[in-house]
């Protein structure tokens, strides 16, 4: 399987990541052990959680994913074969947090969670005003000196608040983010295309984006509100049942059935051909979903196809 450059780092990750969060969610340990060495033997090796997850989940607390991602590492002994991901700054019972001390004490629980003793990408999974960049940015540059993490990227921040920790990196010689997590899809198209992409695309960021299948809808499953009870994330799926939501499945349809392949194949080989995205991120339940991110890693959709994508997708 064909590996891409992580930004301007030395990481080089499937075309396809694998969204941790449905690990002690939607999936107990068994099952995720069983789909994690489908995924890895598929040739994929990009693992993406946060300590956040699922702290959502009823008597969860977090750090439920990376405490069964790292059983699996141990077991399998395998470390130095995957890439992984992990994330910092979502609310853990202390608000949105960004600042040193923070940092600090979290990469620890992480490390010891994931069962590593180092992390291949850390990420400041929500944005914390209060914290100045610069400080942030100061506490990932001891964490990279110690050994304990390679490589930093962000998520979910504002454009400008992307451009300014970018800009404080190269001022001050520090670490810079080398990755952006946006949500992104065929469906919610608008907010990264106008707003990130060309600055991704300034700044070699590698965009490896949340949603790539909108909560599933994107699969081609949902099509009534019958059918929002297929999934336990079947109910913000309403949100797409439109007129564009039918006209993009209906586009999804016509080129799935070009390329013998599912709509969700389809559309992950859609992000994967735009120019910004390195590796979008999709979960699966099941070992059976996994021929989905294969199908989608080995097509190259050509010009036509894309074109049919971008229409019925089209948002200016």
């Amino acid at each position: 399987m064909e590996k891409r450059k992580l930004g301007n780092t030395d990481l080089f990750v499937s075309p396809v990541t694998f969204g941790g969060n449905v690990f002690g969610w939607t999936i107990n340990e068994a099952k995720s052990f069983e789909i994690l060495d489908g995924f890895l033997e598929a040739g994929f090796n990009f693992i993406d959680t946060a300590d956040v997850y699922s702290r959502w989940n009823p008597g969860n607390s977090g750090g439920e994913s990376e405490t069964i991602i790292g059983k699996w590492l141990k077991s399998r002994n395998n470390r130095q074969q995957v890439i992984l991901a992990t994330k910092v700054g979502a609310d853990m019972g202390e608000g949105k947090k960004l600042n040193k001390a923070y940092i600090t004490k979290r990469v620890e629980d992480s490390l010891k969670r994931l069962q590593t003793d180092y992390i291949d990408l850390y990420q400041s999974h929500y944005d914390d005003l209060e914290t100045p960049v610069l400080e942030t940015l100061e506490a990932y540059d001891q964490l990279i000196r110690a050994g304990k993490v390679r490589w930093i990227g962000a998520s979910n921040f504002s454009a400008e608040r992307l451009k300014e920790s970018l800009e404080a990196s190269k001022k001050n010689s520090l670490p810079i983010y080398q990755s952006f997590q946006p949500e992104y899809n065929l469906y919610s198209r608008e907010k990264f295309e106008k707003e990130y992409e060309q600055l991704c695309l300034d700044h070699h960021l590698g965009v490896i984006n949340y949603y790539a299948l909108a909560s599933g809808f994107l699969s081609g499953k949902y099509r009534s509100e019958q059918d929002l009870n297929k999934s336990q994330r079947g109910g913000g799926i309403k949100n797409y049942l439109n007129e564009r939501g039918f006209k993009i499945l209906k586009a999804l349809d016509e080129v799935s059935e070009q390329y013998n392949s599912s709509p969700a194949s389809i559309a992950l080989a859609w992000l994967i051909a735009r120019p910004a995205v390195t590796a979008p991120i999709a979960s699966v339940t099941s070992t059976a979903q996994l021929k989905d991110l294969v199908q989608a890693a080995a097509i190259k959709l050509d010009v036509e196809h894309i074109a049919i994508l971008d229409k019925a997708s089209e948002w200016k």
